[in-house]
């Protein structure tokens, strides 16, 4: 399994970053493949990314439907062994924009995030957990922004200073700050 070499690869920088490492590759050992598909109702592999300007003072930030809050791009794996393929298509898809480059082809963030139960697409989806496998990109910020109905609200570009006052979701505001820290220290 290729795609488990590369969180097996990421360095943690934290006790958090160690344990989710941990169970996401018992994850990935137990479940295989299956545990890149939705179909696995409890935990399953997503991929995200978290957007930079080219002087990295602002970061690209969807409105979230279902969460009622500016987040990070992203989605689920179903299937796709290349994360980092599916944080930059997530993120074109979710942003309108055209032009992204990453950062570092390394993974920037490894994080076990719990979904509450909600309704999508007309049905509910019970609680689960995301497996998140992160990734750093940058962009260029005059390019056409278009949200995605289906998933978002709105699509701005987002001062990090302000981020602590925009985000409302405190447990990924922690995520944002560990990522926005990474990226100064490469």
């Amino acid at each position: 399994m290729k795609w488990a070499q590369e969180i097996e690869r990421f360095v943690p920088n934290c006790a958090q970053e160690e344990q989710d490492k941990t169970i996401m590759l018992e994850w990935a050992k137990h479940y295989k493949e299956n545990a890149l598909l939705r179909t696995n109702t409890v935990a399953h592999f997503t991929s995200s990314a978290f957007i930079l300007n080219e002087t990295r003072d602002k970061t690209l930030m969807v409105y979230h439907n279902i969460y009622n809050a500016w987040s990070w791009t992203g989605g689920h794996a179903d299937g796709n062994k290349d994360f980092l393929a599916v944080a930059k298509q997530e993120a074109m898809e979710e942003t309108g924009i055209t032009k992204l480059e990453p950062i570092t082809t390394d993974v920037i963030s490894l994080d076990i995030i719990p979904v509450f139960g909600h309704i999508k697409n007309g049905e509910y989806v019970s609680a689960h957990l995301h497996l998140s496998v992160a990734y750093a990109f940058s962009a260029i910020e005059d390019q056409v922004l278009q949200n995605a109905p289906e998933e978002n609200s709105a699509v701005r570009w987002i001062d990090v200073q302000s981020l602590d006052k925009e985000c409302t979701e405190t447990e990924m505001l922690k995520i944002y700050n560990k990522i926005m820290a990474r990226v100064e220290s490469l």
